[in-house]
């Protein structure tokens, strides 16, 4: 098995990674960036981006990934496919050790792995993915022609989805444990005037009902009452957890949701390790300040090679 080393690796290709290896291919610094799957990261599995600078008509999510690969690669982005199982990050240099038994060392990491869809772990969830549970609407809405969906979250992707799906389904109802939403107010006031979307309120999932395919939603009232939804289809969108699995989460000092802490300038309590993106500990998560904390981590990182040298 082979052993490459560079000056800086960057974990993730989603808005922060390819950010960071844009700006780290333009300066020309040594650097590699290893993503397992595709590029582009969470905004792959978002319908349409409207809020991201530069393009006043909106862009699709999978649009804008290519064009941010396509800009990086401009600068002879240097990158690989590859899972990454685990790594040491406090011995220097650091080490990555890949699913293929390879080993990447570097001396300054940028930690970019993202996020992905939190599960409301009820009966019924795990044994209907795919057959009608989804947690992605901008996937799976052409399914739902003229039927009946829910949509479990009150927050931006929720929201957001819910008014995506009633491009197809004929109704779209969105149930909320809270008696507000809170998803920004411009894509409310969307939702509200929708036709198609309706609102249950103070509300939780228990149970998602069928067999071979969802037949309904069961609910509970924060009142006490229950009762079931009849849909053809449930999305859930309720949050994210942290992709963290081949992270020392304890060396990172991770908070308890498994996020990793950083300064202003990304950088965490491990010298020359940085994290941007959705795997940071912070309140937003968006593609604009994803890509802006991409940006810092490589100034970051290469402030520190210089003060190596």
């Amino acid at each position: 098995m082979a052993t490459s080393h560079h000056k800086l690796v960057i974990l993730g290709a989603g808005p922060a990674g390819l950010t960071a290896g844009l700006y780290a291919a333009r300066a020309r610094m040594d650097h590699l960036l290893i993503e397992k799957g595709a590029e582009g990261g969470q905004i792959l599995l978002t319908d349409w981006i409207d809020n991201y600078p530069g393009f006043p008509d909106g862009i699709s999510g999978f649009d804008l990934a290519e064009k941010m690969s396509a800009q990086a690669k401009r600068f002879e982005l240097n990158s690989i496919f590859a899972n990454v199982l685990s790594m040491e990050l406090k011995n220097k240099p650091m080490s990555l050790e890949l699913e293929d038994g390879n080993t990447v060392t570097c001396d300054s990491l940028i930690i970019c792995t993202g996020a992905h869809p939190r599960p409301l772990n009820i009966p019924g969830e795990k044994e209907l993915v795919g057959k009608g549970v989804s947690y992605c609407a901008t996937c799976d809405a052409p399914f739902y022609r003229n039927m009946h969906v829910a949509v479990v979250g009150g927050g931006n992707t929720a929201i957001q989805e819910a008014s995506h799906l009633t491009k197809f389904a004929d109704k779209v109802t969105v149930i909320h444990r809270r008696d507000e939403l809170r998803a920004t107010k411009v894509l409310q006031e969307k939702a509200f005037a929708n036709p198609k979307v309706a609102f249950i309120w103070d509300t939780t999932a228990t149970a998602v009902n069928g067999t071979d395919g969802v037949e309904g939603l069961e609910l509970l009232n924060k009142n006490g009452d229950t009762s079931t939804l009849a849909v053809d289809g449930v999305f859930v969108l309720v949050g994210v957890l942290p992709n963290n699995e081949m992270l020392p989460l304890k060396d990172l000092e991770a908070d308890a949701g498994g996020f990793i802490p950083t300064d202003q300038e990304t950088r965490t309590v491990i010298p020359g390790v940085m994290a941007a993106g959705d795997i940071r500990s912070k309140e937003v998560r968006q593609v604009i300040n994803a890509a802006g904390e991409g940006a810092t981590a490589v100034l970051a990182a290469e402030n520190y090679l210089t003060n190596l040298s």
